[in-house]
């Protein structure tokens, strides 16, 4: 009979790989943009702007080309979550020992995606909904806004968003909306028929077609008993493709046997011990006037 040693656990790459996956299933951040490899620390992200190409005649001189750099800092923000057991868990055999790593990867999975989120969209922590002065720059900061009115369809608002990320000259391609606000285009239908005005579109994380953009809904994005103060978000759309996000850090879990490593008592006394796990993420925002917010200020 084998047990957990105290300190670091690796988990075993065919349960870490599909954990990692799963990201794309918590998260709208995750589901509209790709994931750019990172190391840890901070660093910085490269956007260029070259202009058009040059007309050259026959016999005719070359001109100069100009490049436009955009740089963007890249800063590392750690997650946590902590889950107590009993314990007995730690004289499991191996095979149990496997089962215990699923449970506890099935647990933590979605709030450490749904933290992707929280930081990329509002700049906050996840436990309690404060601001996070570190994490300066999140969607939430743009200057484009719409305000959502209830008379119009909700057409009219997303149009509106993407007229302001046209005039910046970026391409509107990507929406992440609230359950209330992409339920709004669900319930519509067609001019005196029961066909769905969106047939393609679906309320959920996973990628689908609303009216031209790629669409993720998720209830990261108004934030609904997270954030402590309502902003009243329904939606973010622009171009995802500026954000660049990472995984900085690999995933372990940490086996803890004493002290109270969570508030939650003395591990010794209680008879249990504790799992942390933790993810380091790694984002910045190329160009805020890339995207768009739409709000109810109602």
């Amino acid at each position: 009979m084998t047990s957990f040693a105290t300190g670091s656990l690796t988990i075993p790459k065919q349960k870490l790989d599909p954990w990692l996956g799963a990201i794309k299933n918590g998260s709208a951040v995750a589901a509209l943009s790709n994931s750019i490899p990172m190391t840890y620390g901070e660093g910085e992200s490269w956007t260029f702007s070259i202009g058009e190409a040059e007309y050259v005649g026959e016999g005719g001189d070359k001109g100069a080309s100009t490049v436009t750099p955009t740089t963007k800092t890249v800063k590392p923000f750690k997650f946590h979550k902590t889950l107590r057991f009993n314990e007995e868990v730690l004289w499991a055999d191996e095979d149990r020992q496997l089962a215990v790593i699923d449970q506890i990867l099935a647990e933590i999975q979605p709030s450490l995606s749904r933290a992707l989120d929280f930081g990329v969209f509002h700049e906050i922590n996840p436990t309690g909904g404060a601001i996070v002065a570190a994490m300066n720059g999140g969607l939430t900061d743009t200057t484009n806004l719409v305000e959502y009115v209830a008379a119009n369809k909700p057409y009219v608002s997303l149009d509106a968003a993407d007229a302001l990320v046209l005039a910046d000259g970026f391409i509107p391609r990507d929406i992440a909306l609230s359950p209330t606000y992409a339920s709004k285009f669900s319930a519509l239908r067609g001019t005196n028929s029961e066909q769905k005005l969106y047939p393609n579109f679906q309320l959920g994380t996973e990628v689908s077609e609303l009216d031209g953009h790629r669409a993720s809904v998720s209830n990261t994005v108004d934030g609904t008993g997270v954030l402590a103060v309502d902003t009243k978000v329904l939606g973010f759309a622009g171009d995802f493709s500026a954000i660049r996000w990472g995984i900085q850090k690999s995933i372990g879990l940490e086996v803890i046997k004493y002290g109270d490593p969570d508030g939650g008592g003395d591990l010794k006394r209680k008879n249990q011990v504790a799992f942390r796990a933790e993810v380091v993420y790694g984002w910045g925002i190329a160009d805020l006037n890339a995207f768009a917010k739409i709000h109810d200020l109602v």
